[in-house]
């Protein structure tokens, strides 16, 4: 009998850990994709011109945001930012050559909450700031306390540089730039950095190790670099450039005006040039796409599917013309919204939520809501998971994105923006004093006519008014538990590059 009881006990000791094995092979993992410089010009969001079937079939699988914002419509900042939880004025990186733990140094990341928390967490190509495309190939601004293990592709896309077209000698990835390349989509940097996230998706896979891998793309990012055939698939006839005129400059404040013309050899691109421009940028979307669909093709070839959390988005929009601009840096929609995608097990199916506003550095809470993990206190993002179950749930009234403009003469400009579900109101300069812009997106979704001095919206700008200076009083507070906090840290000393043909390893 004594030996039946015993015998008994060890066969209930051998499942229950067995059954917490099985517990703990359930956690949720994340895939965590981001593309640099993808505006929302996705099938997905209504783009008749972008061919992107990847990123489509992902949104028909998840949930689409309609109205996500970034912080900052810059890379480093946007970047620090998101992956922190924290506003810009809390990071207190603002510009593009400054490490995140020069400034918050204790701060703990999204990355560094999954080690925390036992997963393995990985990055593949860019996540932090990299200079694209001069930093291909290395660490560039990374923070290592985010990840267990790191691979920075190099691909043909950097070895051709000498190749490239562009507006500005020697200049790619502050400027307008693009190559139809020679070669396959493998030889290309995120043509390697899909195939090393592949790799990682088949070792977890084996392992059963829970994760958090971060696939972070260099494209479409200036240079539009991408294989021929994606080119082959767009017509540059068929691009259609908004039209801008000085007329319409005076309607804004001065920083707004500015910050659309900052780029002197962007602005009044003649018709085909610019249509071959836009053609470059959508062939690199596609291009994108597919590697994009190779991940996501691995991930559910491996059955990861089942138990992983896809995230994609980007780190900030990006301008084709509109409002006569090219590229980021603007408080205008075209530059603060992103796509954000949302998919995996427990998460509705083919929901679209277009009006709600959340922001980039949502993202960190609810990914920790998501798999029960608890979220540090110093993370100002707001957890939309309960808009993952109820599209009609309410997280935000508003999303908050800021800017620095330099003007050229004296110290730079400070502009913040909020978006809502129907308005945006911008705001230059401390309370405004430099100047306010309010649109209303149910007549004019292009932010084109500036109803800041309208009667007719009086009521609506004095409301948005208090609302926008709660939203910065907020953002400039100093989180609890966030630790130290340098506001004085300097940008890194860039030396200049000299140019020169490399020779070619393909």
């Amino acid at each position: 009998m004594k030996f039946f009881k015993s015998l008994c006990f060890l066969i209930i000791t051998l499942a229950l850990i067995g059954s917490k094995s099985n517990i703990k092979n359930q956690k949720l993992n994340v895939l965590f994709i981001v593309a640099d410089d993808l505006n929302c010009d996705i099938g997905a969001y209504g783009s008749s011109l972008a061919i992107t079937p990847n990123i489509d079939k992902l949104a028909a699988e998840g949930v689409l945001f309609g109205n996500a914002h970034n912080q900052y419509p810059w890379c480093a900042p946007s970047r620090a930012s998101f992956m922190t939880g924290l506003y810009p004025d809390q990071t207190h990186i603002k510009s593009l050559r400054i490490y995140l733990r020069q400034a918050i140094p204790d701060v703990i990341t999204l990355g560094q909450r999954f080690r925390q928390e036992n997963y393995h967490s990985v990055r593949v190509g860019k996540i932090f700031h990299y200079h694209n495309p001069r930093d291909i190939g290395t660490a560039g601004h990374d923070d290592n306390y985010s990840w267990d293990q790191t691979v920075n592709p190099y691909g043909r896309d950097k070895i051709e540089e000498y190749k490239i077209n562009t507006l500005k000698p020697k200049s790619y990835g502050g400027t307008l730039s693009w190559l139809a390349a020679s070669g396959n989509d493998e030889e290309q940097t995120d043509g390697i950095g899909a195939n090393e996230t592949i790799k990682f998706l088949d070792k977890f896979s084996k392992s059963g190790e829970n994760f958090f891998l971060a696939f972070g793309l260099y494209r479409p990012h200036t240079p539009y670099v991408a294989p021929k055939k994606y080119y082959d698939m767009h017509e540059s006839s068929q691009m259609t450039i908004p039209e801008s005129s000085d007329e319409y400059l005076n309607t804004l404040p001065g920083p707004a005006a500015h910050s659309v013309r900052e780029k002197k050899e962007q602005n009044n691109l003649n018709q085909d040039l610019a249509q071959t421009i836009k053609e470059a940028y959508f062939a690199t979307n596609s291009f994108v796409d597919a590697q994009v669909g190779r991940v996501l093709d691995k991930l559910k070839d491996t059955g990861l599917d089942k138990n992983t959390i896809i995230v994609f988005t980007s780190d900030h929009g990006y301008h084709l013309g509109e409002h006569g601009h090219w590229q980021k840096r603007t408080l205008f929609e075209n530059a603060t919204r992103v796509p954000l995608i949302i998919a995996g097990p427990g998460i509705n199916k083919n929901e679209k939520i277009m009006d709600t506003p959340v922001e980039l550095i949502d993202i960190y809470p609810t990914l920790m809501d998501i798999l029960d993990i608890e979220t540090p206190e110093f993370v100002s993002g707001k957890s939309f998971f309960p808009l993952l179950k109820n599209s009609q749930a309410k997280v935000r009234s508003s999303a908050l994105t800021e800017l620095r403009v330099n003007m050229g003469v004296g110290p730079k400009v400070q502009g913040y923006s909020i978006k809502t579900d129907r308005y945006r109101l911008t705001q230059w300069g401390e309370n405004g004093t430099l100047g306010f812009e309010l649109y209303d997106h149910k007549y004019d979704k292009e932010e084109l006519k500036n109803l800041a001095d309208n009667e007719y919206y009086s009521s609506t700008i004095d409301s948005l008014k208090l609302v926008i200076k709660h939203r910065i009083q907020d953002a400039r507070s100093k989180p609890i538990g966030l630790g130290r906090q340098f506001t004085d840290a300097q940008e890194w000393f860039e030396p200049k590059a000299i140019h020169s043909k490399p020779k070619s390893n393909f």
